[in-house]
């Protein structure tokens, strides 16, 4: 080669070796750890995974190219949930997408400085995970599922398609759904002006689940409100199932419990609030701070009624409320 030549082959070399260098870092494998407070056997929250995965994927983001993620399911049990955080943690992922309330509560306990992006945490404020709505102020951020009016909401809609109920209990598991409080001003302020008699019905298993069922079942024109965690979305199955036996109108956080044959529901999709999760983690994995992306509270709840139940029940839904309905099981 002559020296010409071999000063233009080696000028061109140098050239090229800082863009293959930027190209590389560009593509590095970034690394995602996600904590469920599920069960991995449950297909419910295996769709809100399958979903952020397919949001991850519309931006760019491969596993097995430039994505790695790490899964832990909690299967309800607060002591596994702190040990693996801790173990998520342990391995210095870029950023954890974070289930729901108690995922985040643990996951902050281990770190304040991995982001950390959660889907479906009710009240983020009040359960002291960020500064502010628009500001969080720190190293976590992510979507709500609730606001404060709810609880009232869902009162009116019980008394609209059960006009006789005057009693209301409110279905929860403590443990799992520590935010019960955020809806008990607007539950209890909607029970008083439509003249009923409001209580909440705390339980963590399925006995005293029945328990609270028989009791309402037995009052004077009773009902019931599923709230909206963990434990009534695990046990979804066998909480319609069981108060459809005892025949107690009642109202549900989410249409799949409608699907299934609860009487009425009304609450948001799950599954776009882990398809917006994927657009934070983009955005952090991109070089944007959790601390300067607002908390989204929901936008979009969906109505969801089961013809079929409230004839059983021998209730008379108008055409007009049926109308307004985003969905009418029949």
């Amino acid at each position: 080669m002559r020296r010409r030549e071999f000063i233009a082959f080696i000028g061109g070399t140098v050239v090229a070796w800082p863009l293959a260098a930027r190209a590389q870092q560009q593509e590095r494998t970034r690394f995602i750890g996600i904590l469920m407070g599920a069960a991995d056997t449950d297909r419910r929250y295996q769709t809100n995974l399958a979903t952020f995965r397919d949001g991850l994927q519309k931006l760019g983001w491969i596993e097995g190219r430039n994505i790695w993620m790490e899964v832990r399911w909690a299967a309800l049990d607060l002591e596994a949930m702190k040990r693996l955080a801790k173990e998520l943690v342990n391995l210095h992922p870029d950023l954890i997408l974070s289930h729901d309330t108690p995922t985040t509560a643990a996951l902050l306990q281990e770190t304040r400085t991995i982001p950390i992006v959660f889907a479906t945490v009710a009240d983020p404020l009040g359960s002291g995970f960020v500064a502010s709505l628009p500001k969080p102020g720190g190293n976590v951020t992510g979507f709500a599922t609730i606001e404060g009016s709810l609880g009232g909401k869902w009162v009116e809609l019980l008394k609209e398609i059960a006009p006789h109920v005057e009693q209301v209990a409110l279905l929860f598991n403590p443990v799992t759904a520590p935010f019960y409080g955020y809806v008990l001003k607007s539950y209890n302020a909607a029970a008083a002006s439509h003249g009923m008699q409001a209580t909440t019905a705390p339980v963590t298993d399925m006995a005293a689940v029945e328990g609270v069922v028989a009791k309402q079942a037995s009052e004077p024109n009773g009902g019931l409100i599923v709230l909206n965690e963990d434990f009534t979305i695990a046990h979804r199955e066998e909480i319609v199932s069981l108060i459809g036996r005892y025949r107690v109108p009642s109202v549900y956080p989410f249409r799949f419990f409608a699907e299934l044959g609860g009487l009425a529901s009304y609450g948001i999709d799950l599954n776009d609030n882990f398809r917006r999760a994927a657009s934070y983690v983009d955005r952090i994995l991109k070089g944007e701070k959790p601390t300067d992306l607002p908390v989204q509270s929901p936008v979009k709840f969906e109505l969801t009624i089961n013809l079929k139940t409230a004839k059983n029940l021998g209730l008379t839904i108008s055409r007009d409320f049926l109308l307004i309905a985003d969905e009418v099981i029949e």
